[in-house]
């Protein structure tokens, strides 16, 4: 059974005439015949009852006919969702990032995304990369914002670099300045200060640590555990300083200092990564692309 078959059926069914039928749906006349005797013989039984020129469906006729119709109704579906997801009117982009990320590169870019392509469903998933690289490796994903180096380098992901940011010390304004007042801190001057610290596997708390590590001091946390909201909640409260991404101290608000490190301070680099055995989807490429040219 061919889906032409069930629609040139469908015509005669509708117009009761096999000429009115063919010029419907744009055939001969014969070959509309000769597709409707093929589908008879096909499923065994007679479609119409053909006297005097007068077409009536016979009882298969009449079994098969809503069938037919809501065949063809679904594949016109199926063509016109297709048709809006080649043309960015609808579908949906599946995005990794790490909590820091959503709060400061991702919201101007996903507004500007949102605004060019308003029927694209927007589904955001906060981790770290390594979660973020787990997912887009079993296909929950279509794309993610992961800080390099990788935790495991995988060659079934594809990446490439798209900015590297500094960051910077935060901290209540009412509380003494980190660093005896310095206008840039040094990594050194964090020592016998108290930090606000992310919970284990937050990329910045590997990094924060490992700094500090470098520059011969344990760092000493007063509060630690938390995701990017609560340490920034906990410094404005005083209770410590932060290390935190630049981007997300701009947006922090002016309850907040924001102390620069000296060079040649910190900073990470993000990278968008995307499965390298399956092109993303064309809405993931899209932003993919905004996401690049930012």
């Amino acid at each position: 059974m061919q889906f032409q078959q069930l629609q040139y059926f469908v015509a005669v069914a509708e117009t009761r005439h096999f000429t009115r039928a063919a010029e419907k749906v744009h055939v001969a006349q014969p070959s509309l015949s000769q597709q409707i005797k093929a589908l008879e013989r096909e499923l065994g039984a007679d479609l119409f009852l053909r006297a005097r020129g007068n077409i009536t469906l016979t009882d298969a006729g009449e079994a098969l006919l809503p069938l037919a119709r809501r065949i063809l109704a679904d594949a016109d579906t199926a063509r016109h969702e297709v048709q809006e997801l080649v043309q960015l009117r609808g579908g949906r982009v599946r995005l990794g990032a790490t909590p820091s990320l959503c709060t400061g590169l991702l919201p101007d870019v996903l507004r500007a995304f949102h605004d060019r392509y308003p029927g694209i469903r927007l589904m955001i998933e906060e981790g770290g990369s390594h979660d973020l690289v787990r997912e887009l490796a079993r296909g929950a994903l279509d794309l993610a914002l992961v800080v390099l180096p990788l935790p495991t380098p995988s060659p079934a992901l594809s990446t490439v670099e798209l900015l590297r940011e500094d960051l910077v010390v935060v901290s209540s304004p009412e509380a003494p300045r980190p660093g005896g007042g310095r206008r840039a801190v040094r990594i050194a001057d964090l020592e016998g200060e108290r930090l606000v610290m992310f919970r284990h596997g937050y990329d910045l708390r590997e990094l924060t640590v490992a700094a500090c590590r470098a520059a011969g001091f344990e760092p000493d946390f007063a509060v630690e555990g938390g995701e990017m909201d609560a340490v920034l909640g906990f410094a404005r409260a005083g209770l410590g300083v932060a290390v935190v991404p630049r981007m997300v101290a701009a947006r922090a608000g002016r309850d907040l200092r924001v102390t620069p490190l000296a060079r040649p301070g910190l900073h990470r680099t993000i990278a968008l990564a995307h499965r390298s055995d399956v092109a993303p989807p064309r809405a993931a490429r899209e932003l993919q692309r905004m996401l690049l040219e930012r």
